[in-house]
Parts: structure tokens; sequence; C-alpha cells
């Protein structure tokens, strides 16, 4: 399987003669360039019976690496079990309009951060209202800057409760089949975006204020166990993944995308290699920056004890993270694979020793 990895092994020294990358961009490239090579290390596992030795190159653990999310995924996942509700769930996507692409590259992290507070108090305002829920949801957040084709294009995923903690304390559930309208989402949503950014001193084209903003609601979910496998596709995904990329040949990258303007038909792409790294290098975020965020009663202040109220309101069955397992142990209970499982004698397990240095 060709990996971006291999593409930046091959083509990532063209890439740099013509590209100029920002530190935390450089950081993620050289991070992915080496995860899992002798770079960075390697350790030692060792059978307690039979002696075999196993030799693992270590991972870079860089948030963007196609190959480091996997785990930190799962624990995440686990983790929000414990906050999910016996209520149905609500999938909202809000749009940047393409206008704003130069404006939001050139300024990521202030036209993020505003685009996370403009999503966030559209959602709750607007559940406020007693004329559309009266209540105060649970919002979980999600921001991406791509589409299928690897092109810029930020938008938030927004896992939102079908009800809400009214100001009385009370469980006020919303229409089954219902959550907000789409208009008035949309434009309350364009009004405080755009607004935020004239208050930052960022100038855009005045007639974003007379177009339409793109604003999806996805029909509620089925079940909770739905919520949990979209929190699981789409919480640390990164711009593109390795199965994705079907072919590295003659200095091109073919790879596999989703036409959503084409009834959502599987299509290939080939570009060439230092396109490609273009491509995935726009979506490397500023340093430290918190691409998930919650809201509502899924905010960080008094978080559990607004939970724990909710849970009894709605009837949910009270869920704790153990978070005394191991990582092996984790693995074991996510996936049913006994990871440290001698691959040599099948009997024994597999200990870590010393940390092995790097070598050239």
């Amino acid at each position: 399987m060709i990996e971006f990895q291999d593409i930046i092994y091959k083509f990532g020294g063209e890439f740099l003669e013509s590209h100029n990358l920002s530190p935390v961009q450089m950081k993620a490239f050289r991070a992915i360039g080496n995860c899992r090579t002798s770079v960075l290390g390697a350790h030692a596992d060792t059978c307690d019976e039979c002696g075999f030795e196993k030799i693992s190159y270590n991972s870079c653990r860089n948030r963007h690496c196609p190959k480091c999310q996997t785990f930190t995924k799962e624990q995440w996942v686990e983790k929000q079990n414990q906050y999910l509700l016996n209520t149905g769930y609500f999938h909202v996507v809000f749009t940047l309009p393409e206008e704003l692409n130069s404006l939001a590259l050139r300024n990521q992290e202030i036209v993020y951060d505003l685009f996370f507070k403009a999503v966030s108090e559209t959602l709750l305002e607007l559940c406020d209202d007693d004329k559309h829920l009266g209540a105060r949801p649970g919002i979980t957040t999600v921001l991406h800057t791509w589409g299928q084709n690897l092109m810029y294009h930020p938008h938030i995923h927004c896992i939102v409760t079908g009800g809400g903690l009214t100001k009385d304390g009370r469980w006020k559930d919303s229409r089954k089949k219902f959550f907000l309208p789409v208009k008035v989402l949309s434009r309350k949503f364009r009004g405080k975006f755009l607004f935020y950014l004239k208050r930052a001193d960022l100038v855009f084209d005045s007639a974003l204020h007379r177009d339409e903003w793109v604003v999806y609601c996805k029909p509620p979910f089925k079940n909770v166990s739905k919520v949990i496998e979209y929190l699981g596709r789409y919480t640390h995904r990164v711009a593109i993944s390795n199965h994705r990329i079907l072919e590295l040949k003659d200095g091109k990258v073919t790879f596999s995308w989703r036409d959503y303007r084409d009834n959502n038909k599987k299509k290939t792409m080939a570009v060439t290699a230092v396109e490609f790294i273009r491509r995935f290098m726009l979506h490397i975020l500023p340093a430290g920056f918190r691409k998930i965020r919650h809201y509502g009663i899924l905010a960080a202040r008094d978080k559990s004890v607004r939970i724990s109220l909710c849970k009894k309101l709605t009837r949910t069955k009270f869920k704790v993270s153990d978070s005394s397992l191991s990582t092996l142990e984790r693995l074991h209970k996510i996936f049913g694979v006994d990871f440290d499982l001698c691959p040599c004698c099948g009997i024994g397990h597999l200990s870590r020793a010393s940390p092995r240095a790097a070598t050239a």
C-alpha cells in the first residue's frame, strides 16, 4: 500500500525547493516523514516465555499523521461515551464560503476561533429561544479544513442533542425529525461571523452579506451507537487516509474521492506528487489549536454535575471510563485482539525492554 510517507520520502525534497512551510507545517512534515523509522529510535519487546525479541520503530504521534490517530481516536471516543444521553442527536454542518478561503488561510487561528464562536452562539441562542427548543443542548464540534479532493474547504461538523436542559432544570425534547430551520441557522451564522470578522479588522467582500451561506442539517441518528460510530469516523480524521492513496507512478499520485456535487459518486483523481503534498500541508492546524470543542451542557465548567442531572432526566445508564487500564489492555478491549501475544510461540507475552537509541 502506498502511504503519504512514501510520497514525502520520494518527492519531499522537490516540494521544499518550490514551497515555503511555516514552522508548524515543517514540524508535521518532518514528523510524518520520520514516523516509524530509525530516525525516531526503536524499542524492543521480549517474550516472557520463549525469549523472542521484536524490534519496533517509534511513532511520531503528530496529530496530522495518517498512521498515528487510530488509538488516540479510540481513547477519545471511549471517554465521550460516558457523556452520551438517551435522546436523539442531530448532525449539523456549517461551511465557510470559498470567497473567504484566502482570508482564512492567512489568518488561520483568528478565523478558526471566530468560526467556532459564531457556530456555537448560533446554535445555543436559537435553541434557547422558546420558538424553537427553549432549552440548552449539548454540542460537540469538529473542525475540518478539507474537501474530498484535498482542496481547502473549512467546515465544522456539529453533533447536537435532540433536546436540552431548561432554565428550571427540566429536560425538553426537540421534535423527533426536525431540529432548527436551515435558513434561520444560515442567516444568523452569517451575520455573527461577518460581525466578528469586521470587529477583528479583517477585510472581506461586502457581497457576502447578501449571499446565502451553506448550513446542512442531516436527519437524526437512529440511535446512540450511530453517534459513537460517527464520532469515531470524524473526530480524529486527517486530510486523507493512506487507504485512499491508490498509486504513485511517474511523479503522479492517484487517489480516490467522493464527488458530493455528483450524487456522491466515488471517483479517482491524479495530481503531481508535489501538488499532492501541497494540498495536504494546507490542512496542518496552528500549534496547540483545539479542533474539537464542546458547548452547552457539554461545556467544561460543572460538566459532571450537568451530565449527572441530564442522565437522570433522560433515564440514561451511568457509564464510567476505566482510566486504570494500560494501553495494551485498552487496545484489547477496543479491538478484541491480544496485541502483546508472542507471534513466535503463541503462549507468552511481549514486554517492553529499555528504549533503544535512535540511529542515523
